[in-house]
């Protein structure tokens, strides 16, 4: 069985872990993840006002080493003792996902980070979010979202088998709207007016893409050619993602992301971060030491 998504990326790589005393049931650690970060909106939820550096800056850690070191930095108990919010990491769904996936992996459990929209935080939007997706012993693969474990009251579902009309993958959400089964408008960040659209899906189909290949960036990471609302999307784009969404096999997805230099993430990516504007940002080819 191909083991490509059983081995860390330079995003998800945690370093020299030691990952004796972690559990390997998917599960758990998904629990220690939720115990590890604070989602960046959460503050109200804990009963925490989260410091403005914190909020501004952690979220922009882009590799699982980065953010284990700020853990370190903050408390220096394993990373199964669940910590309270002001010795948390800061983060975005993405982080969850990511370290999930991270501590999957070092665990044996291939997994992955996928880039979709999830149904469940307001009613009749479908919201931009990562979750986890990780092969079972069956070899078939499930959705997982870590940053709902032991926090959320109310689910009607199991957050370690989110069902696929409640976390829709990018892909799934933009031959939906293509073909008008879903409107467009509805996909997008909650809370910002103008980010949302088909052009908003286009760009999770990307991102959902590169996560596929290994390049697990932030969600608010961009390349190629700017398209920032519907009227920037052309024929061209729209042949693409069409493409890109009718891939069904792994061979074809790697296939189409190694050959086409449009989906194919640069070294050089535009950053359009939340709190500190729009930049330019150097990948690393390997995680930082």
């Amino acid at each position: 069985m191909d083991d490509f998504h059983g081995k860390q990326t330079p995003y998800s790589d945690p370093g020299d872990l030691d990952v004796s005393g972690l559990p390997d049931d998917p599960g758990r650690l998904a629990g220690i993840v939720r115990d590890l970060i604070i989602h960046r909106v959460e503050g109200g939820r804990f009963g925490y006002a989260i410091p403005q550096d914190r909020l501004h800056q952690d979220a922009e850690s882009r590799y699982v080493r980065e953010m284990l070191r700020l853990l370190r930095e903050r408390a220096g108990t394993p990373l199964t003792v669940p910590r309270p919010p002001e010795v948390r990491f800061v983060g975005t769904c993405r982080d969850f996902a990511l370290l999930h996936c991270s501590l999957l992996r070092a665990t044996g459990t291939p997994a992955r980070v996928r880039c979709g929209f999830a149904t469940y935080f307001e009613d009749g939007a479908h919201a931009d979010h990562w979750v986890t997706e990780f092969r079972t012993p069956r070899g078939d693969w499930r959705l997982a979202d870590p940053q709902l474990h032991h926090t959320y009251e109310g689910l009607d579902f199991d957050p370690m088998d989110v069902p696929r009309d409640r976390f829709v993958v990018a892909a799934d959400a933009w031959r939906a709207c293509r073909a008008g089964r879903a409107d467009p408008r509805r996909f997008g960040v909650i809370g910002l007016e103008g980010i949302a659209g088909l052009w908003f899906v286009g760009g999770g189909v990307l991102r959902d893409l590169a996560a596929l290949n290994g390049v697990e960036l932030l969600p608010w990471d961009y390349w190629g050619r700017e398209i920032s609302d519907d009227a920037s999307l052309t024929g061209d784009d729209l042949a693409l993602l069409d493409e890109v969404a009718a891939a069904r096999t792994e061979a074809e997805l790697r296939r189409l992301y190694a050959e086409d230099p449009r989906l194919t993430v640069p070294d050089v990516i535009t950053s359009h971060t939340t709190y500190t504007g729009v930049r330019e940002v150097s990948l690393r080819s390997s995680p930082p030491a």
